[in-house]
């Protein structure tokens, strides 16, 4: 099995700790390991063939420095991407590359910046969904929900027709909901949260992408390959070439919405995508009041709940204070109301719109 980690989103919802040099999955959220590191970390026990990262010009650098210690126990190849174009140009180059050196192989498709609690249990779905996968599906992980989340992705599961390992064929994909379906989702037993972790073999994918998006086929297809084993520096410039006129679409868009062998394998390893910082509480430690306090020296709180805090290594004090984000760098201070924490990009958006790029 090969691994293909995205590793180049920009995680303007974790500003201002995210920045466009050191965003989210390269960043210690949690102290410790960054994310990326965690997400390596927690693939080498499958034994994969070789990881693939695929990132951003601006983010690979830093990529491979983080990566360097793992270097020494399984082969990892850094992709730059020029520019952002979403996942599914990023999938068919990685699986574009396994396919020249390994036509039968099977890739894992991972985000950098995923937290994953029960890693055992991550381990023996991903053994599940390679078995499917070497059927010829399309693999997606779907979370089994625990609440009526708005803010993910849903999968509905024909779950009265049993597939492959445990599988359950695909019936739709649906938007973020509001709030009344994502109850009836939840009610109804059959939909799971769309994850955005893939299993297929390299053939299966790139048919599909042959079929339902034809243009980043043909864009791949002049990809010139070394006849070195696995030399990937003569892809560079063309790569770079590549990505000017390519166009900017998701994987779930572009094939997984329209394909007819897709399938999802529940999944229970405890699971959060830590898109916001909202989304911390649920991963993290907190309080008898409910407040999370991290990259803190030391604490006071009074009369205070339901806040995140992440002091700058400060003393941090909390008096009367509910539900609040703060977030504490060395240049940039934010405070926020919890419920308003998917808004956070729009600072980023007006920060950018201002010229104030020392912030981003």
């Amino acid at each position: 099995m090969y691994v293909v980690i995205l590793a180049g989103g920009s995680g303007t919802r974790f500003w201002p700790l995210s920045r466009k040099k050191s965003p989210k999955q390269l960043m210690s959220v949690f102290g410790g390991k960054s994310m990326l590191q965690r997400t390596v970390e927690r693939v080498m026990p499958l034994k994969p063939k070789r990881i693939l990262v695929v990132t951003n010009v601006l983010q690979a650098e830093e990529s491979a420095r983080q990566l360097k210690e793992y270097r020494r126990h399984v082969r990892i190849d850094i992709i730059e991407e020029p520019v952002g174009r979403n996942t599914a140009p990023a999938i068919g180059l990685a699986a574009s590359i396994i396919a020249r050196y390994d036509p039968d192989g099977v890739m894992l498709t991972l985000p950098a910046d995923h937290y994953i609690v029960n890693e055992d249990e991550f381990h023996a779905t991903v053994k599940r969904g390679y078995e499917a996968a070497r059927d010829g599906f399309l693999v997606t992980m779907g979370i089994e929900p625990t609440r009526p989340e708005t803010g993910y992705g849903y999968i509905e599961a024909d779950t009265e027709q049993g597939g492959c390992a445990g599988s359950f064929p695909v019936r739709r994909f649906v938007e973020k909901p509001p709030l009344e379906k994502a109850v009836e989702y939840l009610d109804s037993g059959n939909f799971y949260w769309n994850s955005g972790m893939f299993i297929w073999s390299v053939d299966a994918i790139l048919d599909n992408i042959a079929a339902l998006m034809p243009e980043l086929t043909a864009s791949l297809a002049g990809l010139a390959f070394s006849e070195d084993f696995w030399e990937l520096e003569d892809l560079k410039p063309q790569i770079e070439e590549l990505y000017l006129d390519i166009k900017a679409e998701s994987i779930d868009y572009g094939v997984m919405e329209k394909a007819d062998n897709v399938v999802v394998i529940p999944a229970r390893f405890g699971w959060s995508d830590v898109g916001s910082w909202s989304a911390i509480p649920e991963v993290a430690e907190a309080d008898s009041c409910g407040n999370v306090i991290i990259s803190a020296n030391n604490s006071i709180t009074l009369d205070s709940g339901g806040c995140l805090v992440y002091g700058g290594n400060k003393l941090v004090a909390l008096v009367g204070v509910k539900d609040m984000i703060v977030i504490n760098t060395n240049d940039a201070l934010l405070v926020c109301a919890n419920d308003r924490a998917q808004d956070v990009r729009q600072v980023v958006a007006e920060l950018e719109k201002r010229g104030l790029t020392e912030y981003l």
